[in-house]
């Protein structure tokens, strides 16, 4: 059985990947409307997997017979100055969601919850390749910014990718 103290602060979680799923839903929205179809592909990518993330946590729950408790998602922003400003956010944001699993991993450690701590490694080594993903994608963007027929192929790039489920989705499938 969880503690109350994680069992809060997961539930918390889940509301906070699906606002993270909102957030990215409106800039893909954002994107396609200026004609970045590509970028909008990147951020409905990113749309996906912030939900798989609360549904692995909501998962989680229901495996540890605990309730989850869906809680109203907060207002997002619906448009961005450029392409840049929505990678920048996505950095900032996903910082701050690393700081949250981090937090939950140091409720788990205090209450010696070795199988909570177990499911949150994934979540830790996700949000490094979530960090990295975003400062990525703004090196990328900053080195074509000027330049419309470089930002013009990277759209084409990004338009590419494809979305993979989280595998603790994938491994509770079979």
């Amino acid at each position: 059985m969880l503690s109350k103290k994680l069992h809060d602060a997961i539930n918390a979680q889940i509301n906070a990947e699906l606002w993270s799923a909102y957030l990215y839903l409106s800039m893909a929205m954002c994107a396609e409307s200026k004609g970045h179809k590509g970028v909008a592909n990147w951020f409905n990518v990113q749309f996906q997997e912030e939900q798989d993330h609360a549904r692995i946590f909501m998962n989680y729950l229901h495996s540890r017979d605990m309730k989850v408790e869906l809680m109203p998602i907060a207002e997002v922003d619906t448009c961005w100055d450029s392409v840049l400003d929505m990678f920048k956010q996505t950095l900032e944001h996903e910082k701050k969601v690393t700081a949250m699993i981090n937090n939950l991993a140091a409720i788990a450690k205090e209450d010696n919850d070795f199988a909570s701590i177990n499911r949150l490694v994934w979540f830790i080594d996700e949000q490094v390749e979530e960090e990295e993903s975003a400062r990525d994608m703004i090196q990328a963007v900053e080195a074509v910014e000027d330049n419309k027929y470089g930002m013009y192929m990277l759209d084409k790039e990004l338009a590419a990718r494809t979305y993979t489920q989280a595998s603790p989705l994938s491994a509770s499938a079979e």
